[in-house]
């Protein structure tokens, strides 16, 4: 990649909107459509790094907001930035804070500065202005680092929604020119690390509710900031999935074609892929490893089609008891490879932590295959080569 810190190249895209594309960052190339596991506090839970490199994820997440409060930014960029901290040598996008700092509703204040908040974990107070949060993700050291933003409740009125967006984009500007004036100070500076000499990427995020109109006027004004890439913010909040489509759909009219696309927190395998047909490029979600933990895990309907609908087994339940076959006959993931029904149902009754990180490594693997099959099912027939 030589210096080269950011690019973005369409291989091909389909007439329905969906494209392949490859993301060049500082820790390696990625292909998109790609789901990234979510790895909050620097792990994805009950995962290991290793289990994830062999499920060929290529980008995962990590948050600014439980890492600056445990355990610091300052002592995780002392250490050579958050790859280094915890052994992840590929690429990884840090979120700016404001999706946490927004759940704190009885624990926030917020002001045109910044948000006053109480730490979840012992009460004590702290504030993030935009300017810290760019700060903070500088020194994690990640490939890709996002804007600060408010991400308003659901429902709210347009006029609520409206004051929301515009502190956001305000917000956006100043992360914005925190970030070129700060980019190069990252822990890639030490030679011999992956990325020595190039910096991250900032990527806007745009908000407006559920209105179609502040979309469309959160798009064109991020837009007009020329960031690396752009995410749409504020979804799977509550909305029904009908609203959450129509307001993607509505953002991407106005996003730039040549730059990637991120809908942040969702969502459920049949959504994922519904979105990256329509032309989303990376997505997140906890959902792969919150519902393993809890013993719910997705299947093919048709194990033989592996384009069926998709089910949801809760392994907990009585009539696994005895049941000798894996959690999906056509899976091909190393837990359905050597794993019964009838023991991972034993694991999660008896509270084994086993149990949890077996039924979160397979719903990450289907996830993984679906992105995988998503990139192949754009056909040759169906594509186009971007001018």
């Amino acid at each position: 990649m030589g210096a080269m810190s950011f690019f973005f190249n369409i291989s091909v895209a389909s007439a329905a909107g969906g494209r392949r594309a490859q993301i060049a960052l500082p820790h390696g190339v990625v292909q998109t459509p790609v789901f990234m596991p979510v790895g909050t506090a620097a792990t994805v839970k009950a995962v290991e790094q290793g289990v994830l490199e062999s499920l060929n994820a290529e980008l995962i997440l990590a948050n600014t907001y439980h890492l600056y409060l445990r355990p610091g930014h300052e002592l995780i960029g002392r250490l050579g930035g958050v790859h280094r901290f915890m052994s992840w040598q590929r690429p990884m996008l840090t979120d700016s804070g404001g999706f946490q700092v927004f759940s704190l509703a009885k624990l926030r204040k917020i002001s045109p500065e910044g948000v006053e908040f109480r730490s979840h974990l012992d009460g004590s107070r702290h504030f993030f202005s935009p300017e810290h949060s760019m700060a903070v993700q500088i020194a994690l050291g990640a490939d890709v680092m996002m804007v600060f933003d408010e991400c308003v409740e659901t429902p709210a009125s347009w006029e609520r929604t409206r004051d929301s967006m515009a502190l956001t984009h305000a917000w956006a500007e100043r992360s914005r020119q925190y970030w070129l004036q700060h980019r190069q100070e990252t822990p890639w500076a030490q030679p011999g690390l992956p990325g020595e000499g190039q910096h991250q990427a900032l990527f806007g995020i745009v908000q407006g509710g559920m209105y179609a109109d502040l979309r469309r006027e959160s798009a064109l004004r991020l837009v007009e900031m020329d960031l690396p890439g752009y995410a749409i913010g504020g979804l799977a909040v509550g909305e029904p999935r009908e609203v959450t489509r129509e307001m993607i759909a509505r953002v991407l009219e106005h996003l730039p074609a040549d730059k990637p696309r991120y809908v942040m927190g969702v969502g459920y395998p049949d959504e994922i892929e519904e979105y990256a047909r329509m032309g989303v490029d990376m997505m997140d979600c906890v959902l792969p490893t919150r519902a393993g933990r809890h013993g719910l895990v997705f299947v093919r309907q048709d194990p033989a089609d592996r384009s069926s609908a998709v089910q949801r087994l809760n392994v907990k339940k009585l009539e696994n008891a005895e049941d000798q076959r894996p959690l999906d006959e056509g899976c091909g993931c190393m837990v359905c490879r050597r794993y019964t029904r009838a023991y991972l149902r034993h694991l999660v009754s008896s509270g084994e932590a086993l149990g949890a990180t077996l039924n979160s490594i397979h719903n990450l693997a289907f996830y993984m295959e679906t992105m995988e099959r998503v990139r192949s099912s754009l056909a040759p027939e169906d594509l186009r080569t971007p001018a």
